[in-house]
This record gives structure tokens, sequence and C-alpha cells, in this order.
């Protein structure tokens, strides 16, 4: 009899930060939504009121998440359109306060977009970590002419945890509304509920793309500054199965949300150790204070896209901060900020479904990996 050939070994995607795979009941909740939800939710037939209940219902669960009133909350076109929304008009919310937009250095590309066009952005800079100086950050709202800050709970690049509670101290004094970016921690970390305006995504915490979270105090004034809609905050209205799946998969990895983290911390701290071991290698973030499922390093000598060219070719889908693409010429600007190694970068996002046995096997192929692209490059052993 001729030798069975093996299977070759199931794909392992570890680059879930922004776009993890649905969680299952998100997917049910979906299913059940298009036969429930589908009329349009400002109609008052039936139909219209019954997708009405799935909107409510869904903004009230994802409320009770966030410490806030369900009238606080609104779904959005998409993550990165709940940032635009909170930055511009937040600010112009304030607008005879000032125009100044306080904001971190490593947060989002929408956020310092949205800063430059709401007024003149002032950023503050991070350390080594990554993690935002509190002091400079008191200090700028404190001055004149704010009309808005903006800080993440959390890096997605690099996981470091932001000292938000202490800089919403300062803002509150200050009378400032602070913006908080929770798009990589909500539903993977407990975010306090230190914030004025609140931005979450979906799709990071396992829950479908196409919508997005903006919660807002009461206390904020947001107008509307763009053409007159009846949904101001999603013009046109939103999906209601994506609102409904999205949050349903919010209360789902809420339930868990401790020993969930605690194993995907475990898992990061192996890969840590591992990869510390790699000649010319530089472990960035925080290694404590930190995401439970984020890790991100980078190899000297090492070309980023070769490096997550060559690991997707041995079954590995990860993800990478080096940013040096063709349309932008740019490397990271969360790692120019923190003054890190820029260029071949893996960045490291664990799902929930990640397996001690799947970051063994790519931990047995990481160092090989960065040898051959070493090689191919002609820097090994310098």
């Amino acid at each position: 009899m001729g030798r069975m050939e093996s299977s070759p070994p199931r794909r392992v995607h570890l680059d879930n930060g922004g776009r993890a795979p649905w969680h299952p009941l998100a997917r049910e909740a979906f299913l059940q939504a298009l036969d429930d939800g589908w009329a349009d939710p400002r109609r008052l037939h039936a139909e219209g009121r019954r997708a009405a209940r799935l909107v409510d219902g869904a903004r009230e669960a994802v409320a009770a998440v966030l410490g806030a009133r369900t009238e606080e909350v609104r779904f959005t076109h998409s993550h990165t359109a709940a940032l635009h929304r909170a930055v511009l008009a937040g600010a112009a919310g304030r607008r005879r306060a000032g125009d100044r937009v306080v904001v971190g250095a490593t947060e989002r590309a929408a956020v310092l977009h949205a800063a430059d066009a709401a007024g003149r952005r002032e950023t503050i800079p991070v350390d080594r970590l990554g993690r935002g100086d509190a002091g400079a950050f008191a200090a700028a709202v404190a001055g004149p002419g704010v009309a808005l800050a903006a800080l993440q709970h959390a890096n997605g690049e690099v996981g470091t945890l932001q000292p938000v509670e202490q800089v919403h101290d300062a803002a509150r004094a200050a009378g400032v509304p602070l913006l908080v970016d929770a798009g990589a921690s909500l539903g993977h970390a407990r975010v306090p509920e230190t914030w004025d305006l609140l931005a979450a995504d979906p799709a990071d915490w396992g829950g479908p793309s196409g919508v997005g979270v903006l919660a807002a105090r009461g206390r904020v004034r947001l107008p509307d500054v763009g053409p007159e809609d009846a949904e101001p905050w999603a013009p046109g209205g939103v999906s209601v199965p994506l609102a409904f799946a999205s949050a349903v998969a919010l209360e789902s990895v809420q339930a868990d949300l401790d020993a969930a983290g605690a194993r995907r911390r475990e898992l990061v701290d192996r890969i840590r150790a591992v990869v510390a071991g790699v000649p010319d290698v530089e472990v960035v973030g925080d290694p404590e204070n930190r995401l439970p499922h984020v890790v991100t390093f980078s190899f000297l000598y090492v070309d980023g896209e070769a490096l997550v060219t060559e690991l997707d070719r041995q079954g590995f889908a990860v993800g990478s901060g080096s940013a040096c693409t063709a349309s932008t010429l740019e490397p990271s600007h969360v790692l120019a900020a923190m003054g890190v190694l820029t260029h071949g970068n893996v960045r490291i996002a664990l799902d929930r479904t990640t397996s001690a046995e799947d970051v063994e096997r790519f931990l047995a192929v990481l160092p090989p990996a960065v040898e051959r692209v070493r090689d191919a490059l002609g820097v090994r052993g310098l």
C-alpha cells in the first residue's frame, strides 16, 4: 500500500485585532434578526416596531456593559464613523471655548485626522512603553481654548493601557469632555466609566463589521456636523441585524471576560518570553499594564512585509505595524511615537479560541522564518 499523505496543519489566524471571527452567538443573532428585524425601525407598523425593539434592546445591552443609560448609546456605520463624529461634533459643541483638540500620540489615525479637521491639534507624547503622559495631558487640558480631549483606553497595536482615569479627572476639572476610544479593549478588558464620549468596535470583540458604537454622556453637546438627517449619528440608519448581533456578541464575551483574559494573558506571556530569546528583537509595549491578548515585537535586519508573507506561507496569519506600504511609505506612527524599532514588526492579537497548541506551533515556526528572511536579505550573522 502506498503512503497516505497527511493533511496539512490547519491555518492559525493570529491577526484578530479589529476584525475577529464572528462569535457563534453573534451569527445566530444575525440570522434571527434577518427574519425579525428586516423592516425600517422608524416605521410605525408592526414590522417596523419589531425592528425598533431589536435596536433598542441592543442599545440597552451595550449601555449596561458601558455603565451608561440606554439613551446615551447609539450605533453608527463603523468604528471610524463613530470616532469622526465624536471628534467633529464634540469639538463643534464647544466652539465658544476654543478650537484646540488635545490627543495622545498613539491614537488611531481616524482620531488624529478628525482632530486636524476639527481645529488645532495638540499631541501629547508617550514613553517607550506607549503610555501617555498624564501630567502633560492635565497641563494641556487646563490651558486656554481647549474644546475636546481624546485618549484611547488601550492601544491596539502594542496593547498598552492608558491612564484614562487620571486624564478624565483633569479634564473634568477643566470642564473639557474626554473621548475614550475603547475600540481595542471593549470585550477584552474592563473599560472604566471615566469618559464623556466613548467609541467602540464590534468587529474587534467578535461582532460584525459595518457597525460601530458611540456613547455620549447626557452632559455632552453633540450638534449636527453634516447635512440634516433623521439619524444624524448614522445618516440613513444602521442595519438592525448588525446592531443586534453586535450586542449579543458583547454580552457573550463579557460573561466570561476575566477567565478568557487570564487564559490569553498566559499565552501572551509565553510568546513574549520565547520571542525575547530570538537575536536582535525588541518586544514592545507595557509588559504588565496591557491588554490580555495583544503582543508586538520587531526584528532588526528584517523586512516586516517579507516576514508576514513567510509566516503566511507557513500557515500563520499575523499583523504588522511596519505599515511601510507603497501608498504611504511611512512606518507605524504608533511605533515611531514610542521611539522603538519600526521595521520587521509582527503584531499578534489572540482570538478567544486560540489554543496553547496554536501558540506553540507558531513559536516553533517563528525563529526559522526570521532566519530565512534575514538570509534572503543577506544580513544573517551581522
